[in-house]
C-alpha cells in the first residue's frame, strides 16, 4: 500500500527593477513588498525582496541603485533574468532621452535576449506628469517590435497600479 503525496510547486522567477535614480524604484519596491509608503535614500547597491505572487508564483525582485556611477554595475545583474520592470519619472521629460538610453543598453545585452519588458510611467498622477503616450514615444518603445513588452501609468506613492503592474509581469512572463 503506497502513500501520495501532494507537493506544492512554486516556480520563483528573477525580475530586475531599473531606471534613472530618482525615478521611485525603492518607493515602488517597499509600496508592493509592504503595502505602505516608507522613507527611502538613493539606493547605493541593491533592494532585494521575494513577493509571493500567487500559488503557483513567486517572484524575486532586484532593486538596483540608479544613479549615474551605479548604472555600469547593472550588467552584472542581467544573467538569470527573467523580467525586466523599468521605472520612469513621467514628470521628469528633461531626463527622458537618458533613460531611454540607459533602456535601449541593458536590453542589447545578450543576456536580455527574449526578456520581457514593463515600463512604467511613475509619478502619472501628478498634474505635469507626460501621458503613458509620450512616455512610449520618448523612450521609442516601437522599435522593440521582437520583444514581448507593456507600458503602464502608476503612482507609487499613492498605490495607483502597483499591484496591477507586478500581475501584468506574472503575465508577461507566462507569455514568455
Amino acid at each position: 500500500m503506497g502513500v501520495m503525496l501532494s507537493k506544492k510547486f512554486i516556480k520563483t522567477q528573477n525580475v530586475l527593477l531599473l531606471g534613472l535614480d530618482s525615478s521611485g524604484k525603492t518607493t515602488f519596491l517597499y509600496r508592493l513588498y509592504q503595502g505602505v509608503v516608507m522613507d527611502t535614500l538613493p539606493t547605493v547597491g541593491f533592494n532585494v525582496v521575494t513577493i509571493e505572487m500567487d500559488k503557483k508564483t513567486t517572484l524575486t525582485v532586484w532593486d538596483i541603485g540608479g544613479q549615474d556611477k551605479m548604472q555600469p554595475n547593472w550588467k552584472y545583474h542581467l544573467e538569470g533574468c527573467e523580467a525586466l520592470v523599468f521605472v520612469v519619472d513621467a514628470t521628469d521629460r528633461a531626463r527622458m532621452d537618458d533613460a531611454g538610453k540607459a533602456l535601449k543598453k541593458v536590453l542589447k545585452d545578450p543576456h536580455m535576449t527574449d526578456v520581457p519588458l514593463l515600463v512604467l510611467a511613475n509619478k502619472s498622477d501628478r498634474p505635469d506628469a507626460m501621458t503613458v503616450n509620450e512616455v512610449s514615444k520618448e523612450l521609442d518603445m516601437e522599435s522593440y517590435k521582437d520583444r514581448i513588452w507593456e507600458i503602464q501609468a502608476c503612482s507609487a506613492l499613492k498605490g495607483l497600479g502597483v499591484q496591477q503592474a507586478f500581475r501584468s509581469v506574472t503575465k508577461l512572463l507566462q507569455k514568455n
